[in-house]
């Protein structure tokens, strides 16, 4: 068996971006992992430490965990069971069985595909794999963080990470993976969606909460209550965590420019990551006084998306903008 079924993937400089951003720009590609996100890395270690010798895994997810779940059953040889609501879109319920899964459309949000996901796994013999919130998952996404020390060399150190928060893993992960490689103190800017903004909401209640509803286009952001360890460092970690929102249109126009310039195509998800710099949020950051100028080089994790198609894309151009 392979070490890990993760690649190490490219750290790349954006020249348009480091323009926009005024600071050098690095892209942390995960969308060239096998299944398409940073979720291959905490679900692969997973589904090592816990599966080898499962009946199968069950996964309750709108796309990328259960993509990377169904890719880590392939390679290991178990068989998978995703569990989608049915806000997922044509396309990664063909991808998921591409892969070889069984997949069940339950439910209208999240919330409810998991529920019926951690029956099946009670019921008949699963073993469940949660889409972030586990310390096995949180473990696994930290490994990006040390690759990207090693891609940099010594000296080099971030002014800033920014990614999207859906439930709240891969946030996790970067704090820890921080932790790991002596950064603790570079702040994570944690960016969501209106409409998708669990961690937004509880960061504003000072508790953990849950949304009404996902009014939000970018699915995959689409957890209605983040992750309690995801709360804690945001409130009182040594690693400052910054929660910012964009809207569905300003992450959509983000997906396009980043097409246009770094021809590549990332789901709105991951939009909300690169609209920090488009929309010229890391410079407000900077003007409250949030961030530091000059500020060392901005990391963004590209974090991918498998539910995106040129299909998709002009459905949410349709949607958004009529």
């Amino acid at each position: 068996m392979t070490e890990h079924f993760h690649l190490n993937t490219p750290l790349l400089e954006s020249v348009s971006m480091s323009k926009c951003a005024g600071t050098t720009v690095y892209l942390k590609m995960e969308n060239s992992q096998p299944s398409g996100s940073f979720k291959i890395r905490g679900i692969g270690h997973m589904c090592q430490q816990l599966a080898t010798q499962s009946k199968g895994v069950v996964c309750s997810s709108g796309g990328n965990a259960g993509m990377a779940a169904a890719y880590a059953a392939r390679q290991m040889g178990v068989p998978a069971t995703i569990v989608v609501p049915s806000s997922s879109p044509q396309v990664v319920i063909q991808r998921l069985q591409d892969q070889g899964a069984a997949v069940k459309v339950i439910g209208k949000v999240w919330d409810d595909a998991n529920a019926e996901a951690l029956r099946l796994a009670e019921s008949e013999g699963l073993t469940y794999v949660p889409p972030f919130d586990h310390p096995l998952l949180w473990q696994g996404h930290a490994s990006i963080m040390s690759e990207v020390a090693a891609s940099l060399g010594p000296g080099v150190k971030p002014g800033a990470v920014v990614l999207s928060v859906g439930g709240g893993g891969l946030l996790c992960g970067v704090v820890q993976g921080l932790k790991d490689v002596g950064w603790a103190e570079v702040p994570v800017i944690a960016m969501e969606t209106v409409g998708a903004d669990c961690l937004n909401a509880a960061v504003k209640a000072g508790r953990v909460v849950t949304l009404d509803d996902i009014t939000s286009e970018a699915k995959c952001l689409g957890a209605k209550t983040v992750c309690r360890q995801a709360f804690e460092y945001s409130q009182n970690g040594e690693t400052p965590v910054l929660s910012e929102l964009v809207t569905d249109e300003q992450a959509l126009h983000a997906v396009e420019t980043f097409l246009n310039e770094e021809r590549v195509l990332v789901e709105m998800a991951c939009g909300a990551t690169l609209a920090a710099v488009y929309t010229g949020l890391v410079h407000r950051l900077q003007q409250e006084g949030r961030l530091p100028t000059p500020l060392r080089p901005l990391l963004l994790i590209v974090c991918g998306g498998s539910s995106i198609d040129v299909e998709q894309l002009n459905n949410l151009r349709n949607k958004l903008r009529t």
